[in-house]
């Protein structure tokens, strides 16, 4: 970790933000900042000058998986699911806290974010969920563990970009573009779910799942405190 020091890119009268860590990743730089302090400290990501995500909340990223398991069978015994971006760890903390899931795998591709879950802040968030027998963290491409993995999930639950619209870096487009989204489709067992995290409903994205072969299409929201609603965009595969 680097020396803490105050972000030159705070604002207000006060001081900004406190970085805890900055790096330079094969994506560009990646940041981990705090705000405030004691147990009232919201920690926040940042990924080449855009804001990803922070501590405040969560609700939406635990939607994320909420939803995804909603949608299967009640009867599927032990369902898989990877979680597509580790991020601060509420989704992960969510499908630990969760019995009927069996295997939890989580594809995150900055070796920063994963320190900072195992030797960092953000292990408040994780810590028990990743010492779950059933979680597995892979550092990698998501793209590429879409395409080369050796096994099927129940459910893919990503959330690596602010939505389909919003991604933070180029590359990450061909995830939602037909191939992508064809790509997850096949990555997925019969009547299995992929759940995709966006900052704001996009209808247009509803009409790339459907025309990705998915069924069942629906968006289902979180209210913000500003702003348009967070979601979580859902799709299944055939059965």
């Amino acid at each position: 970790m680097t020396t803490l020091q105050r972000d030159p890119y705070g604002s207000g009268g006060g001081p900004g933000p406190v970085t805890l860590d900055r790096r330079e990743g094969p994506y560009g730089e990646v940041v981990l900042r705090r705000r405030g302090a004691g147990d009232g400290a919201v920690h926040e990501i940042i990924a080449n000058g855009c804001f990803l995500m922070d501590t405040s909340d969560g609700r939406s990223e635990r939607l994320l998986v909420d939803a995804a398991l909603a949608a299967l069978p009640a009867d599927r015994p032990g369902p898989s699911v990877l979680i597509g971006g580790l991020g601060v760890g509420f989704s992960l903390a969510r499908a630990a806290e969760e019995p009927r899931w069996g295997r939890i795998t989580v594809v995150e591709r900055e070796r920063a974010v994963i320190d900072w879950h195992r030797a960092g802040p953000l292990g408040a968030v994780s810590e028990r969920a990743l010492a779950d027998p059933r979680t597995e963290v892979a550092e990698g491409d998501l793209l590429h563990h879409l395409r080369t993995a050796p096994v099927r999930y129940d459910a893919l639950c990503l959330d690596i970009d602010n939505g389909p619209g919003w991604t933070v870096t180029d590359d990450n487009g061909g995830l939602y573009s037909p191939a992508g989204l064809a790509g997850c489709r096949e990555r997925l067992t019969p009547g299995g779910v992929l759940a995709v995290w966006s900052a704001r409903p996009s209808a247009e994205f509803e009409g790339a799942l459907r025309n990705a072969g998915f069924e069942g299409v629906r968006t289902e929201e979180i209210a913000v405190a500003r702003g348009v609603p967070d979601v979580v965009h859902l799709g299944q595969r055939a059965a």
